[in-house]
């Protein structure tokens, strides 16, 4: 349902952003809008993260996340729920180097840029691109998410239609309430 709702979605911009809920250490809840970059097992996707912002920090601390993903051509909103890990070059170099190289230019120009976060310095460096070719930075790091629940609402029907499915029950739908 989630690829028909996204080959539904076509082109669209933002078809392939998401927003990811954590918790800071703090307790605070935290929401960031990613790329999607792809399933790297049936219930596991990837995303791209930069260690030096305060998201890994978060997850290594509350590993537990919701992903909200809305198709607004489709009429569909996807939350993912499950358990997001951190890599790192030093357990996964091979995929860490195919999602840099399959980014366009002006998409790893990001890693070029100062600490997400910090104070920000007019002068830079500001890249707008990172070349084909550009080493991996330090910094680039996968984010897979181990997904063990998902929620669907259809906004076509009336009423809409609300259903899960959930790993621990062998991933049967159960209806909701919308």
């Amino acid at each position: 349902m989630l690829r028909a709702a996204r080959e539904r979605e076509g082109r669209a911009p933002g078809g392939g952003w998401l927003q990811l809920a954590t918790l800071a250490s703090d307790g605070t809840p935290r929401v960031r809008t990613l790329v999607f970059r792809g399933w790297s097992a049936p219930a596991q996707l990837d995303l791209l993260t930069d260690a030096r912002s305060e998201k890994p920090q978060d997850l290594i601390q509350q590993p537990r996340v919701e992903l909200c993903w809305l198709f607004r051509k489709a009429r569909e909103q996807f939350r993912l729920r499950g358990t997001a890990r951190v890599i790192g070059a030093a357990e996964a170099i091979e995929a860490l180097e195919q999602h840099w190289q399959g980014m366009s230019p002006q998409g790893r120009a990001v890693w070029g840029w100062p600490a997400p976060g910090a104070s920000f310095v007019p002068e830079g460096p500001w890249p707008e691109q990172l070349p084909d070719g550009s080493p991996l930075p330090e910094a680039f790091r996968l984010l897979q998410v181990v997904i063990d629940r998902v929620e669907q609402l259809d906004l076509k029907p009336h009423p809409h239609l609300r259903r899960c499915w959930e790993q621990g029950q062998g991933w049967r739908e159960q209806r909701l309430n919308p």
